[in-house]
């Protein structure tokens, strides 16, 4: 579960600008919030759903990308050390050029509070800090620091494993590898205090950009062919926003580039999802027809790609974050609006964040002021983020058209004549 996102000095973030997941109180729609179940702490509820608007260029997909940063560092290996961290420093201000960007997450996994702190240039980690928070008290598991004197690390006296343990770890982390990712790699099955947090970076946190969508549509063909069972689950998925497939085949040139059911990664989905041929059975009143993958709609194609990360949350520990870019793209206002509805009923703690232009949801009724969050440059360049809950306003205002009228901001200036 998410609490909170900071970033800073990051594309067009300059200053820290935080999404916040915490729910205001005494707001209705209480299925649209759930209670965090943390032992010895009485947290407040959190959302279930975040949509981010704003202007093109204003930073919305800046902000999913900043969310997304993590999983691409563990996908950093040692034999990839030559190629520059992920990371663009905010580029209007010449001061910050050289300085590291930084990120935040705070988060629950499996009953326990988190807070990780990230700050990296391109050519380095310069602080990595995982703390935790035990019946509410805050506990350094680590932190690793690079300054004037070098790199330092400062272990917590409650991390597992030992002196010895801790400094083989450091040793075999190198300055561009999160130390998480080796002390994890490299410990025995009884030392798990470091898993929980690395594994809800892994896959707890699936973070879906919009370049991705076509690769994530391949993904979910490829997984039906280790996991045959949940076509069914797939062809519902999709009769249930109206695209009739009945039938979907999947004939692959490389059979043993098929991962099995123990190593199901993305990454591994990407590459050989390219060799498959995919034909997808439709059905109408005057008979069946089969459409090769190439010829189905964007929109019929993004729903298959966002289905598999939509399953993957759904169906793992029930408390999943699923941070997507255009979730709108060539998807119908109503088909949108539907899976958010079928997202907060699920009974789940899962939580939906998503960027999108479809001011239909604001007039729909499905979530609250608190959920609506904007994005917007200055002139500075600099992308700041709020909710729409800041401004003074009542919950049932037309949220729509206050947007519309600018009481919100966030709109774009258009120059005439």
């Amino acid at each position: 579960m998410l609490i909170e996102f900071s970033v800073s000095n990051y594309r067009s973030f300059r200053e820290a600008q935080t999404l916040s997941m915490v729910a205001t109180p005494r707001l209705s729609k209480k299925r649209n919030v759930f209670k965090p179940s943390v032992s010895g702490e009485n947290l407040p509820d959190l959302l279930k759903v975040a949509a981010i608007y704003g202007p093109n260029a204003s930073g919305k997909s800046s902000l999913i990308q900043a969310m997304g940063i993590m999983g691409r560092l563990l996908a950093t290996t040692p034999s990839s050390n030559d190629e520059p961290l992920p990371v663009s420093p905010f580029r209007f201000d010449p001061q910050l050029k050289n300085e590291p960007s930084f990120f935040e997450y705070n988060f629950i996994q499996n009953g326990l509070r988190y807070r990780f702190v990230l700050r990296i240039t391109s050519q380095r980690i310069i602080k990595e800090q995982l703390v935790s928070y035990p019946k509410g008290k805050e506990t350094l598991l680590y932190e690793r620091r690079f300054g004037d004197e070098g790199e330092q690390y400062i272990f917590g006296s409650s991390l597992e494993g030992g002196k010895d343990v801790h400094n083989a770890w450091r040793r075999l982390t190198s300055p561009k590898v999160l130390f998480i990712s080796q002390a994890v790699a490299n410990s025995s099955e009884e030392l798990t205090q470091l898993r929980a947090p690395f594994t809800w970076f892994q896959t707890g946190l699936l973070v879906i950009e919009q370049n991705n969508m076509m690769g994530l549509s391949a993904a979910s063909i490829r997984f039906l062919q280790v996991a045959s069972d949940y076509t069914v689950d797939l062809k519902e998925f999709l009769r249930a926003v109206d695209i009739p497939v009945s039938a979907i085949q999947l004939n692959t040139e490389d059979a043993d580039a098929v991962p099995t059911k123990k190593k199901l990664t993305l990454k591994e989905f990407f590459a050989a999802a390219q060799k498959d041929k995919v034909t997808l059975t439709h059905t109408s009143l005057l008979g069946t027809a089969e459409f090769d993958f190439s010829e189905e709609s964007g929109g019929t194609k993004n729903l298959i790609g966002f289905w598999l990360p939509w399953f993957m949350i759904n169906r793992a520990d029930g408390s999943g974050i699923l941070s997507v870019d255009e979730l709108d793209s060539s998807l119908h206002p109503e088909i949108v609006a539907d899976l958010i509805g079928k997202h907060l009923d699920s009974g789940l703690d899962t939580q939906l964040i998503f960027t999108t232009h479809d001011t239909h949801l604001m007039n729909a009724k499905i979530l609250r002021r608190d959920q609506f969050w904007i994005t917007e440059r200055d002139a500075n360049g600099a992308t700041s983020v709020f909710s729409v809950h800041d401004f003074e306003g009542r919950e049932g205002e037309d949220v729509e058209k206050r947007y519309f009228e600018g009481r919100y901001r966030g709109l774009p200036l258009i120059r005439r004549g």
